[in-house]
């Protein structure tokens, strides 16, 4: 429904006088406006005769007038929109001409606007984005609508319907029309409501009122938390209004404290900005310089526009600034600069106002028009300052760093008064010198390094840097190392630097058993003048290598023999035979040891456990075993390579010391099993030998009941003693044994029988025995077993009677220190003697077993406490105590064997 005001206002005038009309925009073709011949005094009926005509500047004849009876009406549709844009008062002139007399009048037609159009938003749905962690408070620009009715029928006011989150508040433009912000009132919780949907209602004055709405969905972001920021909230400028296209009007600039997408900026008209304004200008999104789109085709002088700047993050963030551009009229000249001094570079050091330049600015044009003022960009550390009419002095107005910014270009803007005033700029180059003011920075307060030890001499290190923002020699640094000690010596000993590059090279091998790790500083320092230092700590940890194979500590063997344990003969299975203790000086995984068997004699017999090192019998002890047994222990650690030592150790198998006291020199391997023949055979021999041995060991005792002497005087036992260990030896040339055999029997306390196999030599006074052939030695001969042990006293027949002498007891013949402890008392030993044939004679060693000994020295075997090793376990040692050991002797030309057995066992004799 159409509500027509027609609101008719007649001003009678002469007959070159003028009547306005008022007339609302809308009216229906033909509706009566007035009448001439009452508003101008025009006799309606001599209009055709003086051929009267309507005069207009539009392309359209909108009112008529009646000939005949001078009513003027509505010809065509009138819409104000269209006819007056925006312009707040629409007015259709026309000349009215007569003929005959000719006379012209002016009608003037005020075209009045009502209320026909609805308020519309350019967008049908509006989305901002907004970052959750937004104080109450913060305000976005929301879209403005359009209605094309002028005054009250206009946009007059906003609503939003109402929300927890937001409120509408109203801002008012220059030109007085209102547009709306939103409000952020409550602070926003994404995880609670990522979204929130508002509908604002544009409504006008009109009666009857006419709104329109619009969805506006506001999303709640999580990033990005700085928004851009204008380097001025308001921007103006001056553009003559005949500025062709892309004439540049101003140039906004925004900074953003994020960085990356969240600190790129892009430009653009706020949706505040009417549509013809953002027409007739263009922005452009990265620079933010604005230009004129096209022809300036305005009424106005003044022009608000809002910019808004948005960065590219997730949320969107933006700010608006105000541009203001003032239309003026042409200027024809413009300022001129001139540069009469500079002084460049500047020394960043340089106080607040200092002179760096003198300029003079000229404009030709007279009054208003030749006034200039002139300026230089904000954001810079200078600023103009006048000295006289037309001069000015560029100083600096902060402090200077040229390691931030080495050189400045200086815009200086020069603009006049006129109208529209013309700028001109000039732009001057500002180098800035350096001064020493940076000391040398390292990249991190300290720096680990790793190196692996033995390393070659000159074997590089490390290398440190440092940098120093100063330039020049300024920024030339050297290195050098800190006094310091390492390991008690100066730390020049191990390293050396470079003093260019700060290499860092080792002057010592390091061994990573001696030395783990060590810190020292370097310091860089630069040449300025005073030169400026920093020092950095570093820190070196010594890597392991496997450079130390497994040290055996358990057994032990010295000079190649052989290290001996004696195994009960009725051992059962996984009895303890001995315990391998080994140790590695290097660390982690290459000292990790496991223990290996490399060779048994028997592999059936005995297993070592590869973690603990522990022997131990596989099964237990049967009658047919070899009483002696070699094993080869290998003791390897984890390295890379691996490296390993041995260990050989002889078992035997006895339950009495003497039965362990055979030779380990040989090569340790088992004879070949005995077949059930050789078996029988060596029962049969030892029933016989028995015998025999028996009847020999009735004769010597009768022999030696008739001894005066039984031992020598250097004896350390009292000479009664040794008198009741005496022996008759007998010579068996005519026996089943072989004739190198002498039968040996003992009386007192050595209740044992042996037989002794060994080579001895006669002395010069002896020498009537030829080449051992016992059946021919004199009666009555006295025999010397070299190294005194036996002394023969005489022969008889095929019989010789002998004395055994004991030796010294080897001092070196001890306990081990792990058997030590659990011993009270001294043991003595008996039945020990061991008589060995051997290149340079016979040689006599005697076992001491004592107490008292400190600790185990070189050459002993020392089984640990409770490593499976009974009492009858013991501790050998060929020291210096023994003469004969020392080296071999020559044979004498005659020569008698013995060989020792104990009483009861049985025996095979080897020629």
């Amino acid at each position: 429904m159409r509500v027509y005001l027609m609101v008719f206002c007649l001003i009678c005038c002469t007959a070159n006088g003028k009547v306005v009309y008022s007339i609302a925009e809308e009216t229906e073709r033909g509706a009566s406006v007035g009448n001439i011949e009452k508003d101008l005094g025009i006799n309606a009926a001599t209009l055709s005769a003086r051929k009267f005509r309507m005069i207009t500047g539009s392309s359209k004849q909108y009112f008529n007038i009646n000939a005949s009876t001078g009513a003027l009406s509505v010809s065509e549709r009138i819409d104000r929109e269209q006819l007056c844009e925006l312009k707040s008062v629409c007015l259709l002139n026309y000349e009215l001409v007569l003929e005959n007399p000719l006379e012209l009048y002016r009608m003037e037609f005020k075209v009045l606007d009502i209320n026909d159009n609805s308020p519309s938003f350019p967008l049908s749905e509006y989305h901002i984005n907004v970052p959750e962690f937004l104080s109450p408070g913060a305000r976005f620009t929301l879209p403005s609508a359009q209605d094309l009715d002028e005054g009250t029928n206009s946009v007059q006011n906003y609503t939003l319907n109402p929300d927890e989150y937001f409120h509408l508040e109203m801002q008012t433009r220059g030109d007085g029309s209102k547009y709306p912000e939103l409000v952020l009132k409550k602070a926003l919780d994404r995880e609670q409501q990522a979204t929130h949907r508002l509908v604002l209602t544009a409504k006008d004055g009109g009666d009857p009122l006419k709104s329109s709405d619009v969805p506006v969905i506001v999303t709640v972001l999580d990033t990005n938390d700085n928004a851009p920021k204008f380097e001025h909230s308001v921007y103006r400028a001056s553009i003559l209004e005949n500025s062709p296209s892309g004439t540049l009007v101003v140039q906004v600039h925004a900074t953003d404290l994020d960085e990356g997408p969240n600190g790129e900026i892009r430009y653009s008209f706020s949706n505040a900005t009417s549509a013809d304004l953002q027409q007739m200008f263009l922005i452009h999104p990265h620079t933010g310089e604005v230009t004129v789109n096209g022809v300036l085709a305005v009424q106005r002088s003044f022009l608000e526009m809002l910019i808004e700047a948005r960065d590219n993050g997730a949320f969107g963030l933006s700010s608006t600034a105000k541009l203001l551009v003032e239309i003026t009229d042409v200027n024809n000249h413009g300022p001129e600069i001139t540069i009469t001094s500079l002084s460049s570079p500047v020394p960043e050091d340089a106080v607040p106002g200092t002179v760096i330049a003198l300029l003079s600015i000229l404009d030709k044009d007279p009054g208003e028009n030749g006034k200039v003022t002139c300026q230089i960009p904000d954001n810079l550390p200078f600023q103009l300052k006048p000295s006289f009419e037309n001069y000015y002095s560029l100083i600096t107005s902060g402090l200077l760093d040229r390691e931030l910014i080495s050189g400045y270009n200086i815009t200086i803007t020069a603009t006049d008064l006129g109208s529209p005033p013309i700028t001109t700029q000039k732009t001057l180059w500002v180098q800035i010198s350096d001064v020493n003011d940076n000391p040398p920075v390292f990249s991190a307060d300290t720096f680990d390094v790793f190196m692996e030890e033995n390393n070659p001499l000159g074997a590089f290190l490390y290398q440190v840097s440092a940098s120093d923002r100063d330039m020049g020699e300024n920024g030339r640094v050297s290195y050098m190392l800190r006094n310091a000690t390492v390991a008690g010596s100066a730390l020049a000993s191990f390293l050396s630097v470079s003093l260019a590059n700060g290499s860092i090279y080792a002057k010592h091998a390091f061994d990573f058993e001696q030395l783990r790790s060590f810190c020292f500083q370097v310091e860089a320092k630069d040449n300025g003048s005073p030169a400026l230092s920093a020092a950095i700590t570093v820190n070196v940890y010594i890597l392991d290598q496997n450079d130390n194979a497994p040290a055996i500590l358990y057994p032990t063997s010295q000079n190649g023999s052989v290290a001996v344990e004696v195994v009960p003969r009725l051992a059962d299975e996984d009895y303890l035979v001995t315990k391998v203790v080994a140790d590695d000086e290097d660390n982690a995984q290459n000292a990790w040891l496991s223990y290996h068997l490399a060779h048994s004699s028997d592999s059936t017999l005995f297993h070592l456990a590869p973690h603990s090192g522990e022997l131990r019998t596989m099964r237990s002890m049967r009658s047919t075993d070899f009483l002696k047994h070699k094993v080869v222990v290998v003791v390897r650690d984890h390295g890379d390579p691996p490296l390993s030592s041995t260990v050989t150790v002889g078992i035997l198998l006895a339950d009495t010391l003497p039965q362990a006291l055979p030779d380990f020199d040989d090569s340790g391997e088992p004879p070949p099993l005995l077949n059930t023949t050789n078996i029988y055979l060596i029962v049969s021999l030892a029933c016989v030998s028995c015998i025999f041995a028996a009847f020999l060991l009735f004769l010597a005792i009768v022999r030696l009941c008739h001894c005066r002497t039984c031992c020598c005087s250097s004896c350390c036992r009292p000479a009664d003693e040794y008198e009741k260990y005496c022996y008759s030896v007998h010579m068996l040339p005519s026996s089943h044994l072989p004739p190198d055999m002498l039968e040996v029997t003992g009386m007192g306390k050595l209740t044992h029988t042996y037989l002794y196999r060994a080579s001895v030599g006669l002395g010069p006074s002896n020498s009537s025995i030829p080449n051992g052939d016992a059946g021919n030695v004199p009666s009555g001969s006295r025999l010397q077993v070299p190294g005194p042990c036996i002394q023969v006293q005489r022969v008889q027949s095929d019989r010789l009677s002998a004395v055994l002498v004991p030796k010294h007891p080897n001092p070196d013949w001890r306990y081990s220190a792990s058997l030590r402890a659990g011993m009270q008392s001294a043991v003595h030993m008996e039945e020990a003697g061991v008589l060995r044939g051997g290149p340079g004679g016979p040689d006599q060693q005697w076992p001491t077993v004592s107490s008292a000994t400190p600790e185990p020295e070189a050459g002993e075997v020392s089984p640990p406490v409770g490593a499976g090793v009974n009492s009858n376990s013991w501790t050998f040692k060929f020291g210096p105590g023994n003469p004969k050991q020392g080296g071999p002797e020559s044979k004498k030309q005659t020569q008698v064997s013995f060989l020792l057995r104990r009483k009861g066992e049985s025996s095979q004799y080897s020629q």
